[in-house]
């Protein structure tokens, strides 16, 4: 047990942390191994990839699991679906919605030359 006040709250924070992660790395490991034997049965798999793939998102953005160890897991999860072939793959919002082109770099600095060649003429002028 803790003596320093510090450690004391410390304990206290990690402990309620700990039961908030479970929480979530619960639900993951549960979607997963549902969507595993939805594969296995046929029985709507597709449903069932969604629900997984959503829950190790969410699992991914509260940090208790890691984003790649989430992906991975979504990878494998995709390729089985792929492979029965009857169904497609399904997708979500984010991967329907047109990719937003930023700005190379190179064209962002050509544009800032530009703009510091236009400022330096106008103070020649002046």
């Amino acid at each position: 047990m803790a003596n320093i006040k510090s450690q004391i709250k410390r304990n206290r924070q990690n402990e309620r942390r700990r039961l908030r992660n479970r929480f979530f790395r619960g639900a993951a490991r549960r979607a997963v191994k549902e969507a595993r034997l939805a594969l296995e049965s046929g029985k709507e798999p597709g449903a069932a990839v969604v629900a997984a793939v959503r829950a190790l998102d969410k699992a991914a953005e509260k940090g208790v699991i890691h984003r790649r160890n989430a992906a991975r897991r979504k990878s494998r999860l995709m390729k089985r679906l792929a492979r029965l072939g009857a169904v497609d793959q399904p997708t979500t919002p984010a991967t329907e919605a047109a990719p937003i082109e930023a700005p190379l770099a190179d064209e962002t600095k050509k544009k800032q030359k530009v703009k510091k060649a236009a400022a330096a003429k106008k103070t020649a002028k002046e």
